[in-house]
């Protein structure tokens, strides 16, 4: 079977799939592989990793229906060698041949006669204002876990309360929190946070999100045009993250980000061989920066800053400083410190509705 197709069309919902395959060596070689269904002049690609699917679409004209599962790293890999334009798709047992004018590749197909399609959910959809995830999720989910021995940890949050949405995200080592008005009737519920970084990539250009949740799978679904986006929730409990949040502070430091994060990345240079540990002295005249220990006189550097209260000198890993300032959009950064052993807080000029806390690195130093 034949199918003609515009190359970036398909190189498009092809690469769009891969990103939800399985990269684990597990027993079900389809994981690995889209599954493509033609019917009634549609493509359906279906990818998953079991945690999460994707289900998307692409109108061609066909003449019979098909099933086929593909190996997608090779195969997008050539396309994206091609010229746009057409190109013929040829379908036959245990391949697939895709040529345009003089040039053709093969590709093995997966036989399995098993793939784990999404669940039907049959909730009622809402809609989601894509604003919304632009603006809060980013300044969220890079504190969240990659360490996949403590599931709770790898997602985000939702606590719903009255009116009021938080979402909330822990490493165990630094936290951000947003607290909002709650667009969408939905309960409380910890969502991956890896299917939150794929959706947010997706929907940057888009207006509308729909949303819908089914609480008998415990899965969560997204809309946007003509892809769906599944994923399960995380069971387990969050931990307590309130108790970290400090209730007092004794010092008060507002700093110009952009400058902040340049002395940041200065001081990286030598904290990289003093365990990536950048120390922050406030004082008075401002917040001096330097690597712990070892010759630091000869590499630190200033910055000017408005400080209120005791002066303090705190520890910091520095590249969760760097992921901090890398993620927000200010240009005024606000720093509470209460000892040099306590959670630190950081909030950001205009946007009251967020906060961030870093532990601390204890240091012993002359």
């Amino acid at each position: 079977m034949k199918i003609n197709v515009a190359k970036d069309l398909l190189l498009e919902k092809l690469s769009l799939a891969s990103r939800f395959t399985s990269s684990r060596l597990t027993s079900l070689t389809a994981l690995q592989g889209i599954l493509i269904k033609g019917e009634k002049n549609k493509l359906h690609f279906y990818s998953t990793n079991l945690t999460s699917y994707i289900h998307t679409t692409l109108t061609v004209p066909l003449e019979e229906n098909f099933r086929i599962i593909i190996e997608p790293k090779k195969t997008t890999e050539f396309l994206q060698f091609l010229d746009p334009g057409k190109i013929e798709v040829d379908i036959k047992e245990n391949q697939v041949t895709i040529s345009q004018n003089k040039t053709k590749g093969s590709f093995p197909l997966i036989v399995s006669t098993e793939f784990p399609l999404p669940p039907e959910i049959k909730g009622k959809e809402q809609t989601l204002d894509v604003n919304f995830f632009k603006k809060n999720l980013p300044l969220i989910l890079f504190a969240a876990s990659p360490d996949e021995t403590r599931p709770s940890l790898t997602g985000v949050n939702f606590v719903v309360s009255e009116d009021d949405l938080i979402m909330v995200a822990t490493d165990g080592f630094r936290l951000s929190l947003i607290k909002t008005k709650k667009q969408i009737d939905i309960p409380s519920m910890i969502i991956p946070g890896d299917f939150l970084s794929e959706l947010l990539h997706f929907v940057k250009d888009e207006k509308e999100v729909f949303f819908s949740y089914s609480p008998e799978e415990k899965i969560i679904f997204f809309r946007v045009g003509d892809t769906r986006f599944y994923s399960r929730l995380i069971e387990g409990e969050f931990p307590p993250y309130e108790r970290v949040i400090p209730a007092d502070r004794k010092t008060k430091i507002i700093l110009e980000k952009d400058e902040f994060l340049k002395n940041i990345k200065l001081i990286s240079i030598f904290a990289r061989d003093f365990s990536n540990i950048v120390v922050c002295e406030f004082k008075k005249e401002g917040v001096f920066m330097r690597p712990k220990k070892e010759n630091s006189e000869n590499n630190n550097t200033f910055q000017e800053g408005q400080i209120k209260g005791e002066e303090q000198k705190v520890a910091f890993n520095y590249k969760f400083l760097l992921d901090l300032l890398n993620n927000i959009d200010t240009k005024l950064l606000q720093i509470e410190v209460l000892r040099s052993d306590a959670p630190v807080v950081f909030k950001i000029d205009g946007n009251p509705s967020f906060i961030h806390i870093v532990m601390p690195v204890r240091i012993q130093e002359e």
